[in-house]
């Protein structure tokens, strides 16, 4: 089977950027919806300050006329015993400046509270979403993209959704209430000064967006090559046995090294991309402040303006320039977090796995049909042709083929670990076509050792009674003599609760496999497979393991699939497949007096003392 890896384009899915978002919105909408609040009340204590200090320079201090104020105003300055009071009692004012900053610290307090809030609900909502959606992937899905790909999908590209949700989303409503009201202010101030002010401001949002479809691709490139290293290095840390076993350690260093490199290297052009960026939007924003300055006070010089609406014009032409160049950093953080957006709306469009309609809970204890079963790997050479077999219930199967032949496909298909085509011919169990019988009730039924015995970082009890909760003690050390691994544990100084570490490399070969077997076996189902599970145990060992399983589960329906002779020398029938085509059935005494792979494989084992009388 060969194996396709995630393509480096971007990735289109059926899933918008939006619905996604909202999907994984729940739960903290209204987090953020308080932050969004708090942030308006935010931006409206910041446009106050500046008009309580103008109407106590140009007014209270300046005893300027009223007129020109609104009628809110002058009620509140008639409120307060009026302006020639208020030139008395100057700490009315300053009071009425304090009084606007504790709703300001209050609102901002509110404001990271909330967003703290909202944001780890959001992350935990989408780690929690699209780990449960990854458990349910076809197996299929899982054979097509990267573990260290997908890791990173899973952490660093949710990161940048969360920031730009809680640092820029949040401030979107600031930003747009600063924006309007700082130019409305600034407006009723004076409109010649204002058009001055605004002149930047088109060029600042045209090259905001020009830099936006740049940074998209560079964004684009530097999460791709992070999934890339992410993967190199879980798969160099998954086997390092094998790379130190091999003296590779250099080689593996290298190959880290170099695309190490040119993941930095995305890094530092993308960093030189938006230095320019904001070193551009520096310029523009300090030519815009010296022309509000320089014609502000020309202005005031003539008369056209006091000086109490000179200094609020510059504190609200600080907000005007703050938001338009947040602006641009939201296009820019807008760009990350789109291509996070799209690679995690990648995983949520695989389909996952579904029951047919009308799905049943059938029986399992039927006989076994292969009927003309067809199957192709995606992207590979036919596998399996024509293949048609029964397995009466109870017997035992051998399956014997050389690699390639489609002896651990079979096994996957009746697993439904793939799922076979509609034009692929069938597989049933006691009569019923296994598409129509529900997933989580056919894989309870089956119980099946892996060609490649996988542990988990944990204790052997742990790992063996995974499969069933509340597994007795009897049960379990039943399964552990059965497969030949109870006299193993009891030599460990901590018996059942020795760790195992990360996929159970403190054991050796055969002592992972008869752990895999021992897991297999808690589950009691009436199929078992047993994916050339026994090839690292010795030809003792292996004939011991199959005595017990015959005394143990006699009415089981047993699959062995081996290279062995001696394995399937017990069988009911052996299977001999060639090329994905059935090449040989019968007992093994009918193979072993026929011409073909069965009989010259007997011979060579024969000969090098494998097969024993």
């Amino acid at each position: 089977m060969s194996e396709t890896r995630p393509a480096t384009a971007p990735e289109k899915t059926d899933i918008s950027r939006g619905r996604l978002l909202w999907r994984f919105l729940q739960g903290s909408k209204g987090f953020f919806l308080l932050c969004m609040v708090c942030a308006a009340l935010s931006a409206l204590a910041d446009m106050i300050t500046p008009q309580i200090i103008r109407v106590t320079v140009d007014n209270v201090v300046g005893r300027a006329g009223t007129e020109n104020l609104s009628p809110l105003v002058r009620s509140l300055l008639e409120a307060a015993g009026g302006t020639e009071a208020l030139a008395q009692r100057l700490w009315i004012m300053a009071l009425a400046v304090m009084a606007v900053a504790v709703v300001k610290v209050l609102a901002l307090y509110g404001f990271r509270v909330f967003n703290a809030r909202g944001s780890e609900t959001l992350v935990k909502t989408m780690r929690d979403t699209l780990y449960a959606h990854i458990e349910r992937l076809p197996f299929s899905w899982h054979m097509k993209n990267h573990t260290g790909d997908i890791i990173q999908r899973c952490t660093s590209d949710i990161e940048t959704t969360r920031n730009f949700i809680s640092e820029q989303m949040t401030n979107l409503i600031r930003i747009l209430i600063l924006l309007v009201m700082s130019v409305t202010f600034m407006v009723s101030m004076n409109w010649r000064l204002t058009l001055i002010a605004m002149i930047p401001l088109p060029i600042i949002v045209w090259y905001s967006i020009f830099f936006h479809h740049k940074f998209r691709a560079g964004f684009q490139a530097c999460d791709e090559n992070e999934g890339k290293l992410s993967a190199m290095a879980q798969e160099n840390l998954t086997g390092v046995r094998v790379v130190r076993a091999f003296g590779r350690e250099r080689y593996e260093r290298d190959r880290f090294e170099a695309q190490n490199r040119m993941y930095t290297s995305l890094w530092v052009r993308l960093g030189r991309l938006m230095s320019l960026f904001w070193s551009t939007s520096d310029i523009l924003s300090g030519l815009q402040i010296m022309l509000v300055v320089v014609f502000g006070v020309l202005m005031c010089l003539r008369g056209e303006m006091t000086s109490g609406a000179y200094i609020a014009f510059l504190s609200y032409n600080g907000m005007l320039v703050w938001p338009v160049r947040q602006l641009g950093r939201m296009i820019s953080d807008m760009s990350k977090a789109g291509v996070g957006m799209d690679r995690v709306g990648y995983i949520m469009a695989a389909e996952e796995e579904q029951d047919a309609p009308g799905a049943v809970d059938a029986p399992m204890t039927g006989d076994i049909r292969f009927d003309h079963v067809t199957f192709t790997y995606e992207g590979s050479a036919e596998t399996l042709k024509d293949v048609s077999l029964t397995i009466p219930a109870g017997t035992t199967l051998g399956i014997l083929g050389g690699t390639g032949s489609g002896k651990s496909t079979l096994m996957y298909l009746l697993d439904r670990l793939y799922d076979l085509p509609e034009d692929g011919g069938t597989i049933s169990v006691g009569g019923t076509d296994i598409r129509r019988i529900r997933l989580s009730h056919l894989r309870s039924q089956i119980g099946i050792v892996l060609q490649e015995p996988y542990l988990f970082s944990r204790t052997l009890r742990e790992n063996l009674s995974i499969t069933r909760e509340g597994l007795s003690e009897e049960a379990l050390r039943e399964a552990s003599r059965t497969a030949c691994l109870e006299e193993t544990i009891d030599g460990f100084t901590r018996g059942y609760d020795t760790f195992v570490g990360e996929r159970g490399v403190t054991l050796s070969g055969g002592q992972k496999q008869r752990a895999a077997i021992a897991r297999m076996l808690t589950q009691e189902t009436p199929i078992m497979i047993f994916d050339d599970s026994l090839s690292a145990v010795d030809t003792e060992t292996d004939a011991r393991i199959r005595k017990a399983l015959e005394k143990r589960f006699g009415s089981a329906t047993i699959i062995l699939i081996s290279h062995r002779i001696t394995t399937l020398s017990k069988a009911d029938q052996v299977l001999v497949l060639e090329h994905g085509q059935v090449a040989q059935l019968g007992t093994p005494e009918e193979l072993s007096r026929q011409p073909g792979t069965y009989r010259e494989i007997l011979q060579i084992q024969s000969m090098s003392g494998e097969v024993s009388a």
